[in-house]
């Protein structure tokens, strides 16, 4: 009898090209079962086996698509990390009040995070275990830190924001983002994200652009 594995909400498919190939379909299968598996498994669980049984495919179709789990794995971790980015835009490229854009980043991104909590909190754990998990979630996360490093130093050029080394503080404001959300979402029942959200949002604010733009509840800064 096959296991038991509940939907995710959110799912992986082909892009609309103009003909959907079989190994298209087979791959997106392959992938969606991933995430269905790991929002209602601990991935320590998961297996080729298991994987391919929830896909309704035979085993022998796994490998003309991934070498292994952890192929699926980055995959998958790429998907997000892209959906990320994208919610992060209005901070990274946007213009304007840069506390009001570092709100709707974060309401994007938690949103994200929200639907994807319980795939990031199953890469967590594999990279508590596994070497190359861990060069995959550090890769990941570095991603992040050199995207905030560039905004917050052209921030900086403006003079929106003080003058500091960039890095380490990119680094750790997007150290604090993923250990929360994995700890709010990453578990069933997942925490309602609006409390996430402005948690770190006054956290953003005021380490970047000043306490006081919390108290206003708008900003004087103009980025342009």
């Amino acid at each position: 009898m096959s296991e038991s594995v509940l939907p995710s909400p959110l799912k992986i498919f082909p892009q609309p090209t103009q003909k959907i190939r079989k190994s298209d379909r087979t791959r997106a299968a392959i992938l969606n079962a991933a995430l269905d598996f790991v929002w209602s498994h601990p991935f320590n669980d998961m297996t080729v086996a298991k994987i391919m049984d929830a896909a309704g495919l035979s085993r022998s179709a796994f490998y003309p698509h991934f070498r292994d789990l952890r192929a699926v794995m980055q995959v998958l971790l790429e998907i997000i990390g892209e959906e990320i980015l994208t919610a992060a835009q209005p901070w990274i490229s946007g213009t304007g009040d840069p506390s009001e854009l570092v709100e709707e980043a974060l309401i994007g991104m938690v949103g994200v995070c929200y639907q994807r909590g319980p795939f990031l909190r199953a890469i967590t754990d594999a990279a508590a275990m596994d070497k190359r998990f861990d060069e995959d979630w550090t890769g990941f996360l570095e991603r992040f830190d050199e995207a905030a490093c560039a905004r917050i130093e052209a921030d900086q050029a403006q003079g929106l924001t003080p003058k500091f080394d960039a890095l380490p503080v990119a680094t750790a404001l997007n150290r604090l983002d993923a250990y929360t959300v994995v700890q709010a979402f990453g578990r069933h029942p997942r925490s309602p994200p609006e409390p996430v959200q402005t948690a770190l949002a006054r956290i953003w604010i005021s380490t970047l652009y000043g306490s006081e733009q919390l108290i206003e509840g708008s900003s004087s800064l103009i980025r342009k």
